[in-house]
């Protein structure tokens, strides 16, 4: 098997590669240096060349609130890449693998949603995830979609650097407390995908770490494990507020991958304590 990851000096596309090269399954990572997903002449070439088996597609426009004011710059990465990248893929009959988010859901309620329930993303990052989705589907049969949340990993900015280096100067932070969610860490992640593309179980999945939490409980876990002494205040998302509206309500149902028999992820609290253990050296 050969596989080429986008985005690979992202956190997801990192540990896919570091992942496949675990298993000594080829595979070429590249980023927006090496290729222009942008410009279909030059996926198609570049995919044609290559003729991996498998694309893992980690690359995105992920700036939300930006996204606000770059509508056009996002659709064109988000859905016009990735129509590219899927027709490449038909090209070469290889399957494809779209990660997707939680934001392409409205975010109300207090219950999971399940893979098939409506989508209706309330900001552009959310659509242009969801027009690429359905990109996926109307080109490829060969494809995952796998939707994540909360997205932490060693190699890129993430929420628990930002709180660890807040903590290194503050004494009390005001976090956002009605946003409930599961991190989802990439280095977990990496082998589920990998353990995917082995199979033809194709279809749409989500895959966060297991258990829920605020943005407020995950900041007073991080400084836990870290042992810096910050007092977390549980603020309403009305007093932090955002360019792009967030989703309150981010579960994510992993029936999915029961049905398929696919491994869940470890506990949030569990990613959360391991990455945070890596990243001190201890």
């Amino acid at each position: 098997m050969k596989v080429l990851v986008t985005g690979v000096k992202g956190q997801l596309g990192f540990d896919v590669c570091l992942e496949l090269d675990k298993r000594h399954i080829e595979n070429k990572g590249i980023d927006r240096d090496d290729c222009d997903i942008t410009d279909e002449t030059a996926v198609l070439n570049y995919i044609k060349s290559y003729a991996p088996d498998v694309v893992v597609h980690c690359a995105a426009y992920t700036a939300v609130d930006r996204a606000e004011d770059e509508k056009e710059i996002c659709y064109n990465v988000n859905v016009k890449g990735t129509e590219y990248i899927a027709r490449a893929c038909k090209e070469v009959d290889a399957k494809m693998v779209y990660i997707s988010t939680d934001y392409v859901f409205e975010g109300v309620g207090e219950t999971a949603y399940e893979i098939d329930d409506k989508a209706a993303p309330d900001n552009t990052y959310g659509i242009t995830k969801y027009q690429g989705e359905e990109e996926v589907r109307k080109i490829l049969n060969k494809y995952f979609i796998i939707r994540i949340s909360w997205v932490f990993g060693i190699n890129g900015n993430n929420f628990i650097n930002t709180m660890m280096k807040l903590g290194e100067s503050r004494s009390e932070l005001n976090v956002v407390a009605d946003q409930i969610g599961s991190p989802t860490y990439t280095y977990d992640t990496a082998p589920l995908i990998c353990d995917m593309i082995a199979t033809e179980k194709y279809g749409t999945y989500h895959a966060t770490n297991e258990g829920y939490c605020s943005w407020a409980d995950l900041a007073e876990y991080i400084f836990s494990v870290t042992g810096q002494k910050v007092l977390v205040h549980h603020i309403k998302s009305e007093e932090y507020p955002t360019k792009a509206s967030r989703p309150k309500n981010s579960r994510l149902s992993k029936s999915s991958l029961d049905k398929a028999g696919f491994k869940r992820l470890p506990d949030w609290k569990n990613a959360v304590k391991r990455y945070i253990d890596e990243k001190l050296g201890r």
